[in-house]
């Protein structure tokens, strides 16, 4: 890592230590997390919710799950459930219906569960929906409140699912409204976890770099010492 970067890092993490010690913040006022009503968003370690991402109120998400930059998670009304190593890309909205809906028409309660390895495409829109485990969902797709998308399923860019549609699993579909399109072989499914894994794998890595609270100031002053040391050699 070269001295420019170390430092710039270096600089983030004293600003970012200084906010958790009750100091001034510095960089942005932004929450990525925000609690709702006593309701504080759950993550684990290595869950990525980017700076500038908001996660708010009853929101669950699993290990190695990801919230993209500019992407919004909002579980002020009804909970909401992002799978392991399922993704919120950039700019999606996942959200639940008003809180005086207390159940769907199907009689469940209107929460957003989205399963594992899940790729929520960028600008997709999600409210209230059910998404099951290995799907994939194209940028700028919309799935309407109380809609069902079983397992192994490709939602192509752009498709809109109509509120209390059920997808099949093992299908493609696409349009506006959704169609079908053709049944998903093998090799297309496994694409469905590997895309995901290669999301979560991209997420770690800009976990590192912004992590909140490191050592970077050990490796800065390494790098100071290096300096002087050749200065005088």
């Amino acid at each position: 890592m070269s001295a420019k970067a170390v430092l710039g890092r270096a600089l983030r993490e004293t600003g970012a230590a200084l906010k958790e010690a009750g100091g001034v913040e510095i960089f942005t006022r932004h929450r990525p997390s925000m609690m709702f009503m006593g309701n504080k968003p759950f993550k684990t370690n290595d869950t990525f919710i980017a700076p500038s991402a908001s996660v708010i109120g009853n929101v669950t998400n699993w290990d190695e799950s990801s919230v993209w930059y500019g992407a919004v998670v909002r579980a002020d009304s009804h909970p909401i459930t992002i799978g392991f190593a399922s993704s919120v890309q950039d700019r999606a909205v996942v959200s639940t219906v008003s809180p005086k809906s207390t159940t769907l028409k199907t009689g469940f309660p209107p929460v957003c569960s989205i399963g594992h390895y899940v790729s929520v495409g960028a600008g997709s829109v999600l409210t209230s929906c059910t998404i099951q485990d290995l799907v994939e969902i194209g940028e700028k797709c919309v799935i309407g409140e109380g809609a069902v998308v079983e397992s192994n399923v490709i939602l192509e860019p752009g498709t809109v699912v109509p509120e209390y549609t059920k997808i099949p699993a093992g299908q493609r579909w696409g349009g506006n409204p959704a169609a079908f399109i053709e049944e998903l072989d093998d090799e297309a499914k496994g694409h469905i976890q590997s895309h995901a894994e290669k999301t979560a794998l991209k997420a770690q890595e800009h976990i590192v770099e912004f992590l909140p609270i490191g050592n970077t100031y050990v490796h800065l002053e390494e790098l100071e010492k290096k300096g002087v040391a050749a200065t005088q050699g």
